[in-house]
């Protein structure tokens, strides 16, 4: 059994917004492992947050840009623990001579990265010698390359987001809808492409989340219609912690709580022997194909540009139906 400490209850929180009881109980089921405790947390139907990044994570500067023929991307993203630091112009200064430097050598990795040479001295070198100049830790978590026939670069004002986006050919069009799906992609931040591009292990995880999910709310819909027969309010009654305060509101008797207690173990117990699997898997299926709209590029409706309407993928095609979008990385400070 692993110790579960304060502090790592209040990290789970911090993660996901769920109460500190939730985290705590989730944790102990986990046996300490964090993403097993979120999944924990998802199945019950808790809503968690996504991971505050911006507020927890490094401060720093992205820079995105592109060739001269737009056929190449550059993203260089450099990190420091201070937004004074970050927004200092030696700071930019540096971020953006780098950057510079990369694209003029066509460097592709980050390795190639801090071992490029600038007068003399490395960029590893010369980011510790940043760290000498400012007192903070200056390190470079992400360098990307991305290569099609259009690429579009953009920066989000404040530098903390970027995003390079490639499409399948060049022309008026590809730069109408390379702008826009840029901008799309940085407000929306999605997963991939499509679902064919999301990792096997990732729609396996989505799919037994969704399952056992399914089987909660059912299980918990038949609960809370037994509560109700019974004459009990299901929220006055939905964990121990809200009986023993309710109880001592006076909102609910004792004998209320005992019965409450004794439904909702029986009604549980009785509704899970009687769940229909192929409905569970075709609610979870449902759920599924709502994860791809909602986490895949070409599903995701447009926000900038189009009419409000249309999803990514039939934007492009409404502008030039031989225009695909072939690949794009987005990238955050803290991420």
């Amino acid at each position: 059994m692993a110790n579960i400490t304060a502090a790592d209850v209040n990290k789970l929180r911090q993660e996901t917004g769920i109460g500190m009881m939730d985290c705590k109980k989730a944790l102990v089921e986990a046996d300490g492992d964090f993403e097993k405790a979120i999944d924990i947390l998802r199945k019950k139907g808790q809503k968690v947050a996504a991971k505050r990044a911006d507020r927890e994570s490094n401060e720093g500067r992205i820079i995105a840009k592109t060739n001269a023929d737009r056929t190449k991307g550059f993203m260089l993203v450099m990190a420091c623990e201070t937004d004074f630091v970050g927004k200092g112009e030696e700071f930019v200064n540096f971020v953006d001579n780098v950057l510079d430097k990369a694209m003029a050598a066509n460097i592709n990795t980050k390795d190639e990265l801090l071992k490029m040479q600038i007068d003399g001295k490395s960029v590893e070198e010369l980011m510790l010698e940043m760290t000498g100049k400012t007192g903070e830790k200056i390190e470079c978590p992400d360098y990307e390359v991305l290569e099609a026939p259009y690429v579009e670069a953009y920066n989000h004002m404040g530098n903390h987001k970027a995003t390079l986006v490639g499409f399948n050919k060049s022309g008026e069009k590809a730069a109408e809808a390379a702008h826009n799906v840029a901008l799309h992609i940085t407000a929306m931040n999605p997963l991939a492409l499509d679902e064919t591009a999301i990792p096997q292990e990732v729609k396996d995880r989505e799919l037994a989340v969704a399952v056992e999910k399914t089987r909660m709310e059912l299980i918990n819909r038949a609960v809370d219609s037994a509560l109700m027969k019974a004459g009990i309010n299901p929220a006055h009654v939905d964990s121990e912690d809200h009986i023993n305060s309710n109880m001592s509101k006076g909102w609910i008797t004792q004998e209320q709580a005992d019965l409450a207690r004794k439904i909702k173990e029986e009604e549980a117990a009785k509704k899970a022997a009687d769940l229909n699997e192929n409905q569970i898997q075709q609610i979870a299926q449902g759920r599924l194909v709502k994860f791809f709209k909602e986490s895949t590029l070409s599903y995701q409706v447009l926000v900038m540009g189009g009419d409000g309407k249309q999803n990514v993928g039939d934007y492009i095609k409404s502008l030039d139906k031989e225009l695909k979008c072939t690949g794009f990385m987005r990238k955050q400070i803290g991420e």
